[in-house]
């Protein structure tokens, strides 16, 4: 190991990188350290999508019309394994509430404020990382079965439009034109001209890692079983004995993060969407935008790595075997919603999503001790988020001012 860092960053996923990386900009000596490595977790195997324009939370009166729907077929986009239903019971119990009027405005505030943040620091971080070739801007299509599916759907446009996003809605000839291929069951559709990705998740977070390691950053490897600060850094120990210390610590551990909080005193309510999905050759179909089945709660989004057909929401935890039946199903659905689909040779894959009841993360200091940041609960967000969680990271640690009110993200606001 290298002299004692001034900063330790547990967990090297996406989140955990871009903060460390900032870090650095801002002239620390900064290590992580990961139960697996880089990219080892949900950033892997997401959708590599910049969702800048999802302001609106996840927990809202829309959703929760649908959930009894979805929860009924145990393969559709929502569903809660009945061995882990009694467990889960807390939890959404919360997102019930997070559900109320009230919050949903105070939640959609706070998100929007979040990804005009990460919409601003995402190019001159890629740029200062040497990752902006990386970015692609190819839009983004949700589709619609029925008039009536589309119209129901045009509230949540409307307070995107309010806020400036740029959204085209179109009929059947359009989208054809967009995107052929679709089947004829779609009959609208909404294009969001300004939604970005990246061209692979797991290439992207495996490239801001050696841009770390090449300017200086140490990447270690092991499982982090405690926080235990005192009045002048904080001891990270490691399953086997040892340990690593620093003045500061950025707890950015993904689904198992609130762990390690809740040994420094935090409580934080967070549990684990399971998420499917299967990428197929790069020329099972000829994509030229991502495309969003919001009816059935998955995404087709092309990535060089290949067609990756996924998304939907298990609410099962960490420790459940994964259920690819869920992934087979979100595959055949694709091959009837895309006629031309060719469904071979795919790689199965699930992944951990840390996701927060009212669908904001947890960016702040620690109960215990002002040593601790956490960055941690950004659910389906978290590539989107990175940038902007990494410049407020950085403000935190260097005392800067951040440039949004983080009242909203408080890990003590549960």
């Amino acid at each position: 190991m290298p002299p004692k860092p001034e900063v330790i960053v547990v967990g090297a996923g996406v989140v955990g990188l871009s903060a460390a990386l900032a870090l650095q900009m801002r002239g620390l000596s900064v290590t992580v350290v990961d139960r697996e490595g880089p990219a080892a977790g949900a950033s892997s195997g997401n959708a590599g999508a910049l969702a800048f324009s999802d302001i609106l939370p996840l927990a809202s009166p829309g959703l929760l019309r649908k959930a009894p729907k979805w929860l009924l077929d145990p393969l559709g986009p929502l569903t809660v394994p009945p061995a882990y239903a009694l467990r889960i019971m807390p939890w959404m119990l919360r997102f019930w509430r997070a559900c109320s009027p009230a919050q949903v405005q105070r939640s959609t505030v706070a998100q929007t404020a979040l990804m005009d943040l990460a919409r601003a620091e995402l190019e001159p971080f890629l740029t200062a990382t040497g990752t902006l070739p990386m970015l692609r801007k190819e839009g983004n299509l949700q589709v619609y079965e029925s008039e009536a599916e589309f119209r129901a759907a045009l509230p949540g446009w409307k307070v995107r439009e309010e806020h400036g996003i740029e959204v085209v809605h179109m009929a059947r000839a359009e989208m054809e034109t967009l995107q052929p291929g679709l089947s004829p069951r779609f009959v609208r559709g909404t294009f969001t001209p300004g939604w970005q990705s990246v061209t692979d998740p797991k290439d992207f977070t495996l490239a801001l890692a050696e841009r770390f390691r090449s300017i200086g950053g140490t990447l270690a490897k092991g499982e982090v079983v405690a926080l235990r600060p005192s009045a002048e850094a904080v001891s990270v120990a490691l399953a086997g004995g040892d340990s690593l210390s620093a003045g500061q610590v950025v707890l950015a551990a993904g689904a198992r993060s609130h762990y390690l909080a809740r040994g420094l005193g935090d409580r934080i309510p967070l549990e684990t969407e399971r998420g499917y999905n299967t990428t197929l050759p790069a020329d099972a179909f000829d994509l030229r935008t991502q495309v969003t089945f919001g009816g059935h709660g998955f995404v087709v989004t092309r990535l060089t790595s290949g067609i990756r057909v996924g998304g939907a929401v298990e609410l099962g935890g960490l420790k459940l075997p994964p259920n690819f039946r869920r992934a087979e199903a979100m595959l055949k659905k694709a091959q009837a919603f895309l006629p031309g689909l060719k469904a071979t040779g795919g790689r199965q894959w699930m992944g951990f999503r840390p996701s927060l009841p009212d669908t904001l993360p947890a960016i702040g200091k620690a109960r215990a001790t002002p040593r601790v940041t956490y960055a941690f609960g950004h659910g389906h967000l978290g590539l989107t988020q990175s940038a902007a969680t990494a410049r407020l990271v950085a403000d935190l640690i260097t005392g800067a001012t951040p440039p949004i009110d983080l009242t909203p993200f408080s890990p003590q606001r549960f």
